[in-house]
């Protein structure tokens, strides 16, 4: 790695840590040239797969727009940032182990069901309104009563 202060190419790892999650490694390393020290994070790569929308589009696979749907949906209700984010990193996890290019939507959107549903009853029914187009009251009702029944 090239020094950040005189450009010179060679430099060594001082100390190595973990950071993040175990999912980064930290390095603090030092200039063999003019013995500066900076500190450098290392995190694999990894290509998420693209979503095939119902219309046959496809996007990129925003991280901000499912962390947005969560949010909505648990909008005044006591579940934590924590348990938001460990939701967002199974659904993350779901979509690297397909192993696919690409991810139906629909896919997705039975994932966050499932992750809401462990999450928050209110939430999960105020995101199946939405996601399920509820047409009428009885629609709610049978949601309702299939999330009692289990």
């Amino acid at each position: 790695m090239h020094c950040p202060f005189c450009k010179t190419p060679d430099t060594r790892v001082v100390d190595s840590r973990l950071g993040g999650d175990g999912d980064q490694v930290r390095r603090r390393r030092e200039c063999v040239e003019c013995n500066e020290r900076f500190t450098t994070y290392e995190t694999a790569e990894l290509n998420l797969p693209r979503i095939v929308k119902q219309d046959g589009t496809r996007q990129t696979y925003d991280e901000a727009k499912l962390r947005s749907g969560f949010t909505k949906a648990l909008e005044k209700r006591p579940v934590s940032d924590e348990k938001i984010e460990e939701s967002i990193s199974h659904i993350k996890h779901k979509l690297l182990s397909q192993g696919e290019r690409e991810v139906n939507a629909r896919t997705l959107g039975d994932w966050v069901m499932e992750e809401l549903q462990l999450l928050d009853h209110v939430a999960y029914i105020r995101f199946a309104s939405v996601y399920l187009s509820f047409e009428d009251v009885d629609a709610f009702r049978k949601t309702i009563e299939k999330l009692e029944q289990q």
